[in-house]
């Protein structure tokens, strides 16, 4: 009988362990194919005035566009005029190609994929940086450990929270969705180099850090799986 329960018990912990990774993969996924060649070159990312002197983390700034010129704001302003929010419309464009989207629990499930994302970089994990990025994003992040590799410096970044993960912007154009996030995050950066010695912030110092990453997801594909698009800072 014991015997019995124990395998139930291992079934159910199976179960609920399959829920959790599925859980996270569903906030970002395989590159939806709709993204669009970057307009840029890959750049390093630029920090706020105030963070200057903190060293804090840099991540690639990799920005792609759906349509060459084209803003969140003028996919925006195609739709309707229904007295709508800028994002409310956006919201809504997109509710109405995938009436399974909910953005407070698509922003809850972007703060899991915030942190996956930062802690992965920082390791140098390409791996499991692979399935949550479009192609585009990636080589932008594997040029940047390239680089922190060939000088011989390792990266510590350690998320001790995140105060905030707000959408601010929402549209659809054709038929990939696209949602913008800023994380306001407490980061702890530490560079070292070969010698194990700090080159680079401090780590018994918190510091506060912006990121705006745009995420995109082919509404017409039955995965539903979202992917990071853009990485950028505010101006």
């Amino acid at each position: 009988m014991n015997d019995g329960i124990q395998f139930f018990d291992i079934i159910l912990l199976a179960m609920i362990a399959g829920f959790v990774i599925l859980r996270l993969r569903s906030v970002l996924g395989r590159r939806t194919g709709n993204e669009r060649p970057p307009k840029d070159p890959f750049a390093r990312r630029e920090r706020r005035a105030e963070d200057v002197d903190d060293k804090v983390v840099e991540l690639p700034d990799r920005r792609t566009a759906a349509e060459p010129g084209a803003t969140a704001e003028d996919a925006v302003e195609a739709a309707p005029n229904t007295g709508e929010t800028s994002l409310e419309a956006g919201i809504a464009q997109i509710q109405a190609a995938d009436r399974n989207f909910d953005p407070d629990q698509f922003a809850n499930g972007a703060r899991a994929a915030f942190e996956m994302i930062v802690e992965s970089f920082a390791r140098g994990d390409v791996a499991a940086l692979r399935g949550l990025l479009s192609n585009e994003v990636l080589e932008g992040f594997k040029t940047a450990i390239a680089e922190r590799e060939a000088a011989g410096r390792t990266l510590e970044t350690t998320v001790v929270g995140i105060k905030s993960a707000e959408l601010i912007e929402a549209y659809m154009n054709g038929r990939t969705a696209f949602a913008t996030v800023t994380f306001v995050s407490e980061q702890i950066n530490v560079t070292r180099d070969s010698e194990d010695n700090v080159v680079e912030g401090d780590d018994n110092r918190v510091t506060d850090v912006t990121d705006i990453w745009t995420f995109a997801r082919n509404t017409r594909s039955r995965d539903p799986n979202w992917t990071l698009v853009e990485t950028r800072s505010p101006n």
